[in-house]
Formats: structure tokens, C-alpha cells, sequence
């Protein structure tokens, strides 16, 4: 694949592009002015996606978007603009841009465009990329585990999938997976966030639309169903899509037609619905907020997405992974947890999930001062855990403080007592993690499915 372009003479803007890129292992080139890109060009560089400023000393963002598209007429521009400059950007799509990306720019928001982007150059040339746009999933505990297997089941199914979990629990990246591993996935995958598209341009987004369907709408625009023609639509945040635009989507999936606005012209939907949420889609149709028959619609299939406490086990390799890939973004060493800080990262509760972990462990590769990270080295927000949550985290010294007490209070058979309450819990967490299948639930304890069926006898936990 070419290198992405990225054109601004604001070096800040370039270094989160760089940096963001860089972390996705998407190939780049930075220009400080247009002349520079024009110098490339003349040398026979060709770029994948273009992404430029549209104000520059020198020629312009649109002078250069004049002049990629004389050249190389299928490569797309993306064109950031500030909010109060939206005359440039009406200019920008009369020039052939590919999309518009508005100053100052959510990186994710950023990224997401610019993969776009990559689907539509791939697919213009026919070419097919050489790098893996789709960071991989990891996870040992049973709950990925079930994660994984539903996607192996799924991989020769175009069904329709509902995807839920927190906020920073890697939707998104199952949502890619599912896409990878399905019979589309050399068709594009267009993901677009509904909470993050201002509610009157939603439609317009989704759809597309005509020319003059309303005020700037100088031209004929592609919605994302149109882009994700043949592969997968993403439709982050479901649950916050307004009332309106869930009966259009409803009808989409009912008859597989949509209208761009202002259009008259049904145009056929073969794409690949995805959605998914951080809310209680449930609670939300008792609230009368989301569409019981779209919700039905939604989900055919649901992959709930465990929340990183849920899976404290995989903090260790989670943290291994990002220092290395954070290491490697910086050109340096990997940096190393000490086995205090992982125990103590493992006892977090990370609000913000494997997000919340990723980003820790690029700031512990920038600020920690040595290669072997300590717990006071940590951010000092995540060193001021309360006492008693520290402790609970670490089980055993809350079991030696619990038996000391036990001890003092000469407690009567006590071994028995707590044996029985740890092979309890044991079992019936193990239990939950696999949605009360004692045969994985054994295999997860590392013990016989004889063995897990005479515990839970020999404990009352049938009742």
C-alpha cells in the first residue's frame, strides 16, 4: 500500500497523524506546505489517501486537491477545515473531495475517515492492501473465549449482528473481525458513529443525497450505505440513533431500499448491518427512546463484549502488548512491568476499559523514567486507589487477614469452612463466564466434568 499524505504546516496536527498512523501500522509521509506534496508528485510519488490542511502559506489545500485529481483522479482527499470555514468545505467537495474533516478533529474520528478512505482507494484500483488495517483481538479469559467463538460461527453468515459492552471495550474491533472473517471481507467495511454526527446531518450521512436537497447541497453525495455497498455498515452507538432516523433504518432492513435525501429513486441496500451499543437497548424500548421492532430487527445475533474488570487475567498480556507496540511507534525498548504494578493494575477496575490500558501504557512509555515500571511510576491518579480497594485486590493477602481473624475468634473446622467457600465461588463465577455450561466451565477450571458435577451436589448449588 502507498503512504499515506499528510499536508499542514501546523506541526502539532502532523505529529497526532503521525503518531496515530504510526500505531496502526498505516505507512505515512508528512509535508509541512503543498509545494513540498507538489514536489513529490512531480517525482513520480504517488500517495494512497491525501489528507490536507485547506489554509497553508503557499498554495492551498484546494490548489492541491486541483492538482491530485488532474493526476491521480481516484485517490482521495480528505480536507481538514476549521468550523468556521465551511465555505472551503462546500469548495472542497465541488473540487472532488473525498470528505471534509473539521478542526479540532477527535483522533478516533480522524482514524476511522481515513481508513474509509483506504476502502475506497482499494477498491477504485483493485488493489489489494498489504498491510492489516484490523488490529488483532487478544484474550485468554473464558469470556473472550466465547467472544472468539462466536465469530469463528459466524464467519459464513451475513446475519446481521448486535454488539454490547462498555465504552472502550473493543466493539469496534470485533465489528472489524466479524467483517474480516465473513464472506464480504474483500468488500468495504464503513463504520460510522451516530452519537458523534450532529442529529440533522445524520440522515445525510447515512443515506446521501441529491443535489439541492437542501441549502450547500451542491452536488449529488454517497451515503454510507452506498459506500459500504456489498461489505459491512458499523453503526456505533445505536441506541442513540434519534426516533426519525430508526424508522428509516427500520425500512432499510425490512425491504433492503433506501432513498438518498431528496431523492425519488430507491436504491438497493446489499450491505451487512452491524450495530452496537454501551446502553440497555432493552430498558430504552420500556423508555419509549428506541423502536421495539428495530430492536428485534438489531438483534438476530448478539456478542456481549465482557468489560476489562471482567477479565483482569488478560491485563498482563494486554499490557505486555501495548508497551511493545507503543515501544515500537517510538522507536525504542519495550518497557516492563514489575510484578508488583501488574498486581496492581490487576486489581483496577479501569473504567475505560482496554482504552483506558492502551493509552497507560503509551504514557508509561513516554514518562516512566526507567525500563522496569514500578507502581510509583504509575499516573497519580491511578496510585490514589482507596486502601480497602487495593486490598481486596490482592486476594490473598484479604485470605491471610480473613484467617488470622478466623484464627483469633477459634473458629470451629475452619480448613472445611473455607474450602468449601472457595471451591463455591470458583465454581460458580467459572459458571457464569461460560452462561452455566458446566463442561466448559470445568474445562475453564482445568478439572473433570465428573469432578464439577459432584461439586455442585456436594455444595447446593443446583438451587
Amino acid at each position: 500500500m502507498n503512504p499515506i499524505w499528510i499536508i499542514d504546516d501546523d506541526r502539532s496536527i502532523r505529529w497526532v497523524l503521525e503518531k496515530t498512523l504510526a500505531r496502526e501500522n498505516i505507512p505515512f509521509t508528512s509535508f509541512a506546505c503543498a509545494d513540498e506534496a507538489f514536489s513529490a508528485l512531480e517525482a513520480g510519488d504517488q500517495p494512497q489517501v491525501v489528507v490536507s490542511d485547506i489554509r497553508m502559506p503557499g498554495a492551498s489545500g484546494l490548489e492541491l486537491l486541483k492538482h491530485i485529481k488532474a493526476r491521480h483522479p481516484q485517490t482521495p482527499v480528505i480536507i481538514m477545515t476549521a468550523y468556521s470555514d465551511l465555505e472551503s468545505a462546500v469548495a472542497a467537495f465541488q473540487g472532488g473531495a473525498f470528505e471534509y474533516l473539521p478542526k479540532p478533529f477527535d483522533v478516533d474520528q480522524a482514524l476511522e475517515l481515513i481508513r474509509r478512505a483506504i476502502d475506497e482507494s482499494i477498491r477504485q484500483s483493485g488493489v489489494t492492501a498489504s498491510v492489516d488495517l484490523t488490529p488483532e483481538i487478544l484474550g485468554q479469559a473464558s469470556a473472550m473465549q466465547e467472544v472468539f467463538r462466536a465469530i469463528g460461527r459466524l464467519s459464513q453468515s451475513h446475519a446481521t449482528v448486535l454488539i454490547t459492552g462498555e465504552s472502550g471495550s473493543g466493539k469496534e474491533l470485533v465489528a472489524r473481525a466479524l467483517h474480516r472473517h465473513s464472506p464480504r471481507q474483500n468488500a468495504p467495511f464503513v463504520a460510522i458513529n451516530t452519537a458523534a454526527i450532529p442529529r440533522d446531518l445524520l440522515e445525510s450521512e447515512l443515506f446521501g443525497h441529491e443535489r439541492g436537497a437542501f441549502t450547500g447541497a451542491q452536488n449529488q453525495r454517497r451515503g454510507r450505505f452506498e459506500q459500504a455497498d456489498g461489505g459491512t455498515l458499523f453503526l456505533d452507538e445505536i441506541g442513540d440513533m434519534p426516533s426519525e432516523l430508526q424508522t428509516r433504518l427500520l425500512r432499510v432492513l425490512s425491504d433492503g431500499h433506501f432513498y438518498r435525501v431528496g431523492g425519488h429513486a430507491p436504491i438497493k441496500a446489499n450491505v451487512r448491518i452491524i450495530a452496537a451499543t454501551h446502553q440497555n437497548l432493552e430498558t430504552r424500548v420500556k423508555e419509549g427512546l428506541f423502536r421495539e421492532d428495530l430492536f428485534h430487527r438489531l438483534n438476530v445475533i448478539r456478542i456481549r463484549l465482557p468489560a476489562l474488570r471482567e477479565r483482569c487475567e488478560d491485563i498482563p498480556l494486554l499490557a505486555r502488548h501495548f508497551l511493545q507496540k507503543s515501544a515500537q511507534e517510538l522507536g525504542g525498548e519495550a518497557k516492563r512491568l514489575s510484578d508488583a504494578a501488574l498486581k496492581y493494575l490487576t486489581g483496577l477496575e479501569f473504567g475505560g476499559n482496554v482504552r483506558q490500558l492502551e493509552n497507560l501504557c503509551h504514557w508509561l512509555t513516554v514518562m516512566a523514567p526507567g525500563q522496569q515500571v514500578e507502581i510509583n511510576d504509575l499516573p497519580p491518579e491511578l496510585r490514589e486507589v482507596p486502601a480497602e480497594r487495593i486490598a481486596a485486590a490482592d486476594w490473598e493477602s484479604a485470605l491471610a487477614k480473613e484467617v488470622d481473624h478466623l484464627l483469633a475468634a477459634v473458629t470451629p473446622e475452619l480448613h472445611g469452612k473455607l474450602l468449601r467457600s472457595f471451591e463455591r465461588i470458583l465454581i460458580l463465577r467459572a459458571l457464569k463466564h461460560t452462561g452455566g455450561r458446566r463442561i466448559e466451565a470445568a474445562q475453564s477450571l482445568g478439572i473433570g466434568r465428573n469432578t464439577i458435577t459432584r461439586k455442585i451436589q456436594e455444595l447446593a448449588l443446583d438451587a
